[in-house]
């Protein structure tokens, strides 16, 4: 036990305290899964599974209430474990380290899994039944539905079986901003594509590695906004600046690690006849990148090092079309919303780029809450990538969600947001993927919203957690279900 759970609400905190002890990587959930089916278990309760590996909790109704309608609460059980790369730290074995910061709560060097950890967490306390003051809760009949594969694509909720749900309302626990109610999303949908790469052998010249390093990183949806600089598109600029003053073929790139998170770091190596000149560019270009997000990511950092001259890269053709692919390839905002103020409609985030197999594969992922605009924008990077004589693979992507301001829950939860703390809640939409889109289409006419503590910086080693929101998040979620009951 670590002083988390020492933490106000002890029953919300004792249960993140042991969550951030258990490895739950997407598609890597059975760990975690198993922790929320024993804490059932134990309480004798009803669990539902289907073959995706979602599970249901049913709770039964607090006694005098049985006869209100079920409400279904739902989070997610996977994290997205990101690390800096000069920490020593072991996602499948090691516990997080929680950091206490002022007011929040963060890790050393590492993701945190707040995100959505904190959801979690509030709805095996819900299943403890203690409410904020240790008096037992009040509620109605409860299905406690906890998703798996989120982070990576939305895939269990898109596998979901909705017959597990009797409930026709749901309070969605992955929002992450105190003092909001969302009632709509992005969708969204991912673009791999796969460049072949012919080599040769890499001659005469000398070796370079280059870096970039120091970048915030973040959400490619929820921090999108804030013009953070994508460490992908920024090397790509970088070498191929370089390329065009002293031309240069690659030896190997690499950056990224997630389709939702931007990426901090990438590196490649490179060969050039000219290797004084190639450095020269990449340093001048560097000069410029850092005084362009000067404001935005102080930390930026691309360093130029000798290496030693591989055996082999990818020829000169193989070397431009990588190139300049990359440095096409859009990214971060391309739209906002002309109907709801400092909403981001569209954008695309560069993921992850790796050498697999005698090809470069990029991953990109779009978002938009216009499903035109999403389709267009995933037409113009296939458009990109066939160009580049890439192989494109596109899947279905995910729906979005549309608001429903008419919504008899969304009245219910902004009701007790102003009497429980004080305020009216801002009703907003997200450019996230939330799973609200698609639990939707699989049960049809089930009403949501979508309520959490602050947390800030997801997806990236600065994550962190407001403490005193987390408080105030249990307090309005169980006034919730006490009045939905």
């Amino acid at each position: 036990m670590t002083f988390v759970a020492e933490l106000e609400p002890r029953a919300v905190w004792g249960h993140f305290d042991e969550i951030l002890t258990i490895p739950r990587p997407s598609k890597g959930e059975e760990a975690m899964r198993r922790y929320v089916v024993a804490q059932a278990e134990a309480k004798g309760r009803e669990v539902r599974r289907d073959r995706a590996g979602n599970v249901v909790v049913v709770v039964p109704a607090t006694p005098g209430h049985e006869g209100a309608p079920v409400t279904v609460l739902q989070s997610h059980l996977d994290m997205v474990q990101e690390k800096n790369s000069d920490v020593d730290f072991d996602f499948a074995k090691d516990a997080i380290r929680p950091v206490r910061d002022g007011e929040y709560l963060t890790a050393d060097g590492t993701t945190l899994g707040s995100d959505n950890g904190i959801g979690v967490a509030a709805m095996l306390a819900v299943l403890d039944g203690a409410g904020p003051g240790g008096e037992p809760l009040v509620h109605g009949p409860l299905e406690l539905l906890f998703t798996v594969d989120e982070e990576s694509g939305l895939t269990g909720a898109g596998e979901l079986d909705g017959s597990l749900l009797t409930g026709r309302r749901l309070l969605n626990l992955d929002t992450e901003e105190e003092g909001s109610v969302y009632v709509g999303c992005a969708g969204g949908g991912d673009s791999l594509l796969r460049l072949p790469l012919a080599k040769a052998a890499a001659g005469g010249g000398g070796a370079l590695q280059v870096r970039v390093s120091g970048l915030r990183g973040g959400h490619s949806g929820v921090d999108i906004h804030l013009q953070r600089g994508n460490a992908l598109s920024l090397l790509a600029r970088a070498l191929w600046a370089a390329h065009r003053a002293a031309p240069l073929r690659v030896a190997a790139l690499s950056g990224g690690s997630a389709h939702n998170a931007i990426p901090r770091e990438a590196r490649a190596t490179v060969v050039a006849v000219d290797a004084t000149a190639a450095r020269a560019a990449l340093e001048r270009e560097g000069a410029a990148v850092a005084a362009e997000f000067a404001a935005a990511d102080p930390g930026f950092r691309l360093a130029v090092e000798d290496a030693t001259a591989p055996a082999e890269a990818w020829d000169e053709a193989s070397s431009e079309r990588a190139l300049a692919l990359l440095v096409a390839l859009p990214h971060g905002v391309l739209a906002t919303s002309q109907e709801i103020p400092d909403l981001v409609e569209t954008s695309n985030n560069v993921a992850v780029a790796a050498e697999e197999g005698g090809a470069l594969t990029v991953l990109t992922s779009t978002r938009s809450s216009v499903a035109s605009a999403l389709a267009a924008v995933r037409a113009r990077i296939a458009a990109l990538g066939r160009l580049a004589d890439a192989e494109v693979e596109q899947g279905a992507g995910y729906p979005g969600w549309k608001p429903n301001l008419d919504s008899p829950l969304l009245a219910t939860v902004k009701a007790v947001h102003a009497r429980v703390l004080g305020n009216e809640p801002a009703i907003k939409a997200i450019h996230a993927g939330l799973e609200t889109g698609i639990i939707g289409e699989k049960v049809p006419g089930i009403d949501m919203v979508s309520i959490g503590p602050q947390i800030e910086f997801p997806h990236s080693p600065d994550e962190r957690v407001h403490v005193g929101s987390v408080e105030r998040f249990w307090r309005l979620l169980t006034a919730t279900l006490a009045e939905l009951a």
